[in-house]
């Protein structure tokens, strides 16, 4: 039984990547549909879309590469976990290496970008950073 959904559907991304995958899927629920839309405003994936398979809801997500084929996502790490969570104020949202990435924050205006949160000065649970 999985406990950190999150975690494998970040997973599931950094390895589709590795793999030069065009896409990955992952089962289905509101927030990670919220996490992917944000990283696709963010530029780090293509396209975000949920299907049926088997009867059952899944995220289908379209990975990003450079020219070069390289994947734009060099690395994702899950900052607050079930046994430890993380949590930020609003005037405490910092930069992930030095504006190059984004971090992922659960607010109570709903799941927005670093920068999203700064603009709405609102701070909440960090669930993670993409660079």
């Amino acid at each position: 039984m999985m406990t950190d959904t999150i975690s494998d559907m970040l997973t599931r991304i950094r390895n589709a990547g590795i793999a030069r995958l065009a896409e990955t899927m992952c089962p289905f629920s509101k927030q990670k549909l919220a996490i992917a839309k944000v990283l696709e405003s963010a530029g780090f994936i293509r396209d975000v879309h949920t299907e049926s398979r088997d009867g059952h809801p899944t995220l289908v997500m379209t990975i990003r590469y450079d020219e070069h084929g390289k994947p734009l996502i060099d690395g994702i790490r899950r900052v607050s976990k079930p046994g430890r969570r993380v949590y930020v104020g609003a005037r405490d949202v910092w930069k992930v290496r030095n504006g190059l990435g984004i971090s992922v924050i659960s607010t109570s205006k709903g799941i927005l970008s670093d920068d999203g949160a700064r603009e709405a000065s609102v701070g909440g649970e960090v669930v993670c950073e993409v660079w």
